[in-house]
């Protein structure tokens, strides 16, 4: 199962309302890629990792310690609430439950992520990760 496959699984079971996994898939494929269509979940780590409050929940979601919570505002504000309010419109259902599932379901994406090293190309090599890491150390 890859990590678009498994957010929309827990996304779909957080958000319930019989949403269809594709179309939550496709939601959140979109919500998260870059231009290009690609999964980046490095520019998410390097938002957060600009934001002195965030820096930390970034660092427990890529360490291998269980993942602080993040708020559904605070992570609306990372993505963009516009963002975040087409996401819902996709799917049928309020903003502000589409942030709140997504507040649950992303830090574990990036957790996954961060596990296996994919993070690493997300984040720009090896170069952009340590700019995020020396951000924890400020």
């Amino acid at each position: 199962m890859d990590l678009l496959e498994m957010g929309a699984s827990i996304l779909g079971d957080k958000l319930g309302a019989n949403l269809d996994a594709e179309s939550v898939k496709s939601a959140l494929g979109g919500l998260l890629s870059n231009d290009g269509g690609s999964l980046d979940l490095g520019a998410l780590a390097s938002k957060m990792s600009s934001d002195g409050n965030l820096s930390g929940i970034l660092g427990s979601w890529l360490g291998d310690g269980d993942n602080e919570a993040i708020s559904a505002d605070s992570l609306a504000s990372v993505l963009g609430s516009d963002k975040v309010a087409a996401f819902a419109q996709q799917l049928g259902i309020d903003a502000s439950d589409a942030a709140g599932g997504l507040a649950d379901v992303i830090p574990q994406i990036m957790d996954k992520s961060s596990s296996g090293g994919s993070l690493l190309d997300m984040a720009g090599g090896a170069e952009g990760l340590l700019s995020a890491a020396k951000s924890f150390f400020k």
